[in-house]
This record gives C-alpha cells, sequence and structure tokens, in this order.
C-alpha cells in the first residue's frame, strides 16, 4: 500500500469532481448527501459520489519502493494513485478523503527513483489529434511546449492526466516518456509505434 502526500489547500477540494463508488437513484443520493454530508453529482448512469483530486507531491514510502528496486525486486506501488494523506504540523499523517491520479503518482516516483523512462500504458495505441472524430490521427513525438499546448484540449478523466505525467517526467529528468498500449509496446519502444513526450 503506497500513501501519497497532498496539500490540504490544493484548490481541487474545493471542487470536487472525481466520481467514485456506485450509482444511485436520485432519492438515494440526496438521502446519503444529508446523512454523509458527500458531494453528489448526476451522470448517465445515475447520481455518484465526487472527491477532490489532488496533485501528488510526495510518495511516504518512496524510500522502501528504492531499497526493494535496488535489491532487483519487481516492485508494484502506487496502485490507483496511492492513499491521500496530508501532512500535520508535527508531520504526522491523516487520511484524506480524495483520489490522487495514478499516472501524475507513477511520474512522481519514476522521478524520484531516477527512472531512466516512464512508460504509460493506457487502451490506445497513442495519443491523437481529434481522437474519435474523422481526422483523427496519431502524434509520434510531442516537445514539452507542444504537450502543453494539448493538455487542455485533452479528456480530462483520460488521456489529460497522462500526457500531464508524461511531460513532467520528461521536464524533470530530461529523459522521454512514452504513452501507448500493451499491444504496441515492442514496437513504441524502438519508435514505431506510441507517442514520445520528449525533454
Amino acid at each position: 500500500m503506497t500513501q501519497v502526500v497532498v496539500d490540504g489547500s490544493d484548490p481541487a477540494f474545493a471542487q470536487p469532481a472525481k466520481p467514485v463508488g456506485p450509482f444511485y437513484g436520485e432519492e438515494e443520493a440526496l438521502r446519503l448527501r444529508e446523512i454523509h454530508g458527500w458531494d453528489l453529482a448526476p451522470g448517465a448512469g445515475g447520481w455518484r459520489r465526487v472527491v477532490p483530486s489532488p496533485r501528488p507531491l510526495e510518495v511516504v514510502e518512496i524510500g522502501l519502493v528504492r531499497e526493494a528496486v535496488a535489491e532487483g525486486h519487481l516492485v508494484i506501488a502506487g496502485g490507483g494513485g496511492g492513499i491521500p494523506v496530508r501532512r500535520g504540523r508535527g508531520r504526522e499523517l491523516f487520511g484524506v478523503e480524495a483520489v490522487v491520479d495514478k499516472d501524475l503518482t507513477a511520474s512522481l516516483m519514476a522521478v524520484a527513483l531516477g527512472a531512466e523512462r516512464l512508460v504509460i500504458l493506457t487502451e490506445v495505441d497513442a495519443v491523437y489529434r481529434d481522437f474519435g472524430g474523422i481526422r483523427a490521427e496519431p502524434i509520434p513525438h510531442l516537445r514539452p511546449e507542444d504537450a502543453r499546448g494539448l493538455i487542455d484540449l485533452l479528456p480530462p478523466g483520460s488521456m489529460g492526466p497522462k500526457v500531464e505525467a508524461a511531460l513532467s517526467f520528461a521536464e524533470a529528468t530530461g529523459m522521454g516518456a512514452l504513452i501507448t498500449d500493451v499491444d504496441h509496446l515492442g514496437a513504441a519502444l524502438v519508435g514505431r509505434a506510441g507517442t514520445w513526450i520528449l525533454p
């Protein structure tokens, strides 16, 4: 289990928007809002609870992860973005009701570990211009300035954070980051598929 420190004053806490949990009918949703003080929002499948999605700042167990990697172990960490916590004045940790973006956590960990490459696997083979449109085309390479301009044009809950995470890694390390799917990974690693975000 990986704890991820977030800032309790992150602007995301003022606008909870990340849907979590099951769908509810309107009557049940309003009852749960009354009982628990939850933020709920309507959607296509019904009402769902929404929580903040603050930026990850620090992975609490990064030292343990580093030691395990150094010993040659395959480490699985940061699943689902990790468990969001905030630090108290005495550095103690407190749980936070939120969801941390998994790709941003992966980028943070990769930088902290001195990784040579960040690979983000997703459901599509590359980042696309006009994704789903008649002029859709894969983007093989993105430089930082182009990636920054593209982030706001991409869906915020899917490809946007992936490009942002890849860009963050590339800028922090001077190394490339790759976005692709499992089926194209081999070809993407040698530059024949996927999208590389370059420093």
